[in-house]
């Protein structure tokens, strides 16, 4: 218990504590917190869907119909009608040929990693890819090479040295603290001519980019080469849940094998429901979508005009590099009491000494919402002399 005590206060010390806000609202672009409007930057509810009155409304006709929870795993009682309309709507929108969903993102690269690879097999992973995968990896118990995060000439000298009999290329779509793209064409064209198969977690790229909202495999036109897509019904999705999504032969093969699906209850009925109509809706967005992009560039650009260090992304997540953690913290704690919500995100999240504040978009926020956030970021920018 002493050891306990040493390493919490040890974290404290190092100011990578962490703490929880209360929301106390639906995740609209102003939520409150504590009993105050708070403008949100901190949230994956990219579309602003999480309130939107149509699926609210299919949410209750839902609870109606099918009650509350699923009462066991889906190879026993817990899969309903809705799974199978869902899966198959995964699989059309994703241009495969089946899907299979599990109860969290987290969930679903643990079990479809740890479920396809073994001891015999060496798994390719970029340095930066999200920490479900590298568990998932760690978990198979297969050779785990990582190259350095993006670089293609580093991952086909990787090949070359490390290729095993059987092998797999595994890289988020959408890295969530950098909002950056893996370059998913020439991953696609390396896994093809080492034959190697290509896995992508697009969790933060699906109802943002491709064609309708397809996600990052589309934007880079590249579907139907990726072999393996996993993703979340929980950011642009206002639900909860993961899928993945394949050849049949590969999806019959995880429902069968993967330990994450089979030993955990399955989605309540009404989370189902809302992933189900959400996709049509996302199908839809292409002006929201425009505008969520157009909003990041403009927030962007006016970033680095101030002299913050911001990476180079495309999409609506913005981070700011700060360094050290207790600054970051601090720069987050002056934007809330001004009415602002930025994520402090810290190690281990991120490598040591790449504290950030991570913004990221909704299509609900306007460009005066934007206006008031980059006059506070440049007076705080200022007073930590960040810039």
């Amino acid at each position: 218990m002493d050891k306990i005590k040493e390493k919490l206060e040890n974290i404290k010390s190092k100011g990578l504590y962490r703490d929880f806000k209360y929301l106390q609202s639906c995740q609209r672009s102003r939520v409150t917190i504590d009993g105050r409007e708070i403008l949100l930057l901190g949230s994956n509810n990219y579309l602003g869907l999480s309130d939107n009155p149509l699926l609210k409304e299919l949410s209750k006709k839902i609870l109606d119909k099918y009650g509350l929870g699923a009462g066991g795993s889906r190879l026993t009682t817990g899969t309903y009608d809705l799974n199978k309309k869902l899966e198959e709507k995964i699989a059309s929108f994703k241009n495969t040929e089946s899907a299979l969903t599990f109860s969290t993102g987290y969930m679903a690269n643990v079990g479809v990693i740890s479920a396809l690879c073994d001891r015999k097999w060496v798994i390719f992973s970029d340095k930066l890819n999200h920490a479900s995968i590298v568990d998932g990896c760690i978990l198979s118990g297969a050779k785990i090479v990582r190259y350095k995060h993006c670089n293609m000439d580093d991952l086909r000298n990787k090949i070359k040295i490390h290729k095993g009999e059987y092998n797999l290329i595994v890289t988020d779509g959408v890295f969530s603290m950098d909002g950056d793209l893996a370059p998913l064409d020439k991953i696609a064209h390396i896994g093809r001519k080492h034959s190697i198969l290509t896995m992508v977690d697009d969790a933060h790229g699906l109802g943002v980019l491709g064609e309708h909202g397809r996600g990052t495999p589309s934007h880079f036109n590249v579907s139907s080469e990726i072999d393996i897509h996993v993703g979340t019904l929980s950011k642009a999705i206002p639900s909860i849940g993961g899928y993945v999504a394949g050849k049949k032969y590969i999806i019959d093969y995880i429902r069968n094998s993967g330990r994450s699906f089979i030993f955990s209850t399955g989605l309540p009925p009404v989370n189902l429901g809302t992933a189900l109509e959400s996709i049509d809706i996302i199908k839809n967005s292409d002006e929201k979508r425009k505008y969520l992009l157009n909003l990041a560039s403009w927030l962007k650009e006016n970033l680095i005009q101030l002299g913050f260090q911001v990476p180079n992304t495309y999409t609506p997540i913005i981070p700011i590099i700060i360094g050290d953690p207790n600054t970051c913290t601090k720069f987050s704690n002056y934007l809330l009491e001004e009415g602002i919500y930025v994520n402090a995100i810290r190690p281990p999240t991120v490598p040591k000494n790449t504290s950030r504040l991570r913004i990221s978009l909704m299509a609900t926020h306007t460009y005066e919402d934007l206006e008031y956030v980059i006059d506070k970021l440049k007076y705080y920018g200022k007073k930590l002399n960040i810039i």
